[in-house]
Formats: structure tokens, sequence, C-alpha cells
């Protein structure tokens, strides 16, 4: 009786994911450093791998957790408030390109990187951009009309018990964000600027980028948790797994949003 648990928080027994994490996250890192040094790819994708090893271990440990109830109310509570800030840190994440867009289109800059352009134009002369109001436009709908179909779902399983509408509003949203990834990738292809040699297409290619590498980690969450939902893993009472991919999925709505009113419009 002297070791009862007598509390709502779940004490982790002792676990090699840290440690295997940060051994996999250094060798994908000296990898790249090699890669980058004409070294080989090899130790960066097995590092890469380790990586995902790592993740998908790992998880599959909290999802055990979740089944067998070691997930309390205040246990959900602190892996929402864990959420939130990591949503908060993909936000300063994002921030850092928006900076660096709007910075070069108010202020740019010569070549030196010291003085300013007089008169200088945005974007910088010989960049075709993009028309905002064709495939972007298109792309626009598409994530919203996905973010709309992750809410439908939510709403089945959290407000209704609605268990069919809720893998059919998460098979919607899948697709459509598969879809925004492939139009995304057309897109890309008949881009008339590169990565290199230009700042427009740098700040371009690294925010939009990076909002599609989030938007297919955001499809594979979502996939995920249409797994679980097959797998009777959800109810509306407990059911933070795919709350969190429903909240980071609308956080990649709104980046979009911001994207293309800043880039492709205002940008362009």
């Amino acid at each position: 009786m002297a070791h009862a648990k007598n509390h709502d928080y779940h004490i982790l027994a002792p676990s090699l994911w840290p440690l295997l994490g940060a051994i996999a996250g250094f060798v994908m890192l000296f990898g790249a450093v090699l890669f980058f040094h004409d070294h080989g790819p090899w130790m960066l994708l097995a590092g890469f791998v380790g990586v995902l090893y790592v993740m998908f271990g790992w998880w599959a440990d909290v999802v055990a957790e979740s089944q067998i109830g070691d997930h309390t109310p205040v246990v959900r509570l602190g892996l929402r408030y864990g959420f939130i800030l990591f949503i908060m840190s993909e936000v300063m994440f994002f921030s850092a390109w928006f900076w660096s867009f709007f910075k070069h289109a108010i202020y740019p800059m010569n070549p030196d990187g010291i003085s300013p352009i007089v008169d200088g134009v945005w974007p910088p002369a010989g960049i075709e951009t993009f028309d905002p109001w064709h495939l972007p436009l298109i792309n626009t709908l598409i994530l919203l009309c996905s973010g709309a179909a992750a809410t439908w779902a939510h709403h089945a399983l959290a407000h209704e018990n609605n268990r069919k509408d809720f893998k059919n509003g998460l098979i919607v949203s899948i697709i459509l964000g598969a879809i925004f990834t492939v139009f995304q990738a057309y897109e890309y292809s008949h881009a008339a600027f590169g990565f290199a040699g230009n700042i427009y297409g740098a700040n371009f290619f690294m925010a939009t980028g990076f909002h599609g590498f989030h938007v297919v980690v955001g499809t594979i969450f979502l996939f995920v948790c249409l797994v679980r939902a097959y797998r009777g893993h959800f109810t509306p009472e407990r059911h933070v797994g795919f709350e969190a991919s429903a909240w980071y999925w609308h956080f990649v709505d709104v980046v979009w949003l911001f994207l293309f009113a800043a880039v492709y419009i205002w940008g362009g």
C-alpha cells in the first residue's frame, strides 16, 4: 500500500526512446554535414531511418498507454498543453520566412547584402510570378475544404458519436490533402524561377515548400487517426490524438491563407 498510486498523473516507465532519438538525430545531422561536403547520403539516410523508427515506436507506446487507461484527464490536459506549445513553435518558425519575405520586398538590397537598391522593385526584375487566381486559388479551396472535412469528422465523433461520419470526414480530408500536395508539385514543376540565384525564389520555395512538408506530415497524421478509428480507438470523451491532428491541420490551413495573401497576391 505504501506504493499505491494516489494521484492522476502517469509515471512513465524507464524508456530507451529518448536516448535512441538523440543518437538518431545526431547521426542524421552529422550525415547531412557529410552530404553537403560530397561524402554521400548514406549516413544521412541511416539517421533519418533511425528517427522514423524512434517516432513510430515512441508514439506507438503513447497510443498503447492511452488504450490501457493511463491517459487520465490530467494527463490529457498536459498533452493538449504540450501540443499547443508545439504549434506555437511552428508559428515562430513560419514567422521567420514571412519576415524575410516582407523585409526583402519592402527594403530590397544589392547583392552585397549591405546597401539598399535605389528604386528597387519586387519581385526582382526578370522574375515571372504565378497567377494567384489560377492553381494557387484552387489549392486554397482544396485545403479549406479539407479543413472543413476534418471539422466534420471532429463534430461527428465528439458531439454525435457517429463513427461512420467520423471515418468519412477523415477520408475526405486525407484525399484532399493528398490532392493539394500533387497540385503543389505540379506548380513547382512549372515555376519560371529557381531556388538559387535570387532572393524571391529562395523565400518562395522555403516558405511554400516547408508548408508543403507540413501538409504531408498532417496528411500522415490524419491517416494514422483513420487507421486508429477503424480499430475503435477513439471515443467522444477520449480522442486527444485525433484532436491534435485536427489542430495541426487547421494550423496548416491558416498558414496557407497567409501565404496565399502575402506571397501569391501581395508579393506577386
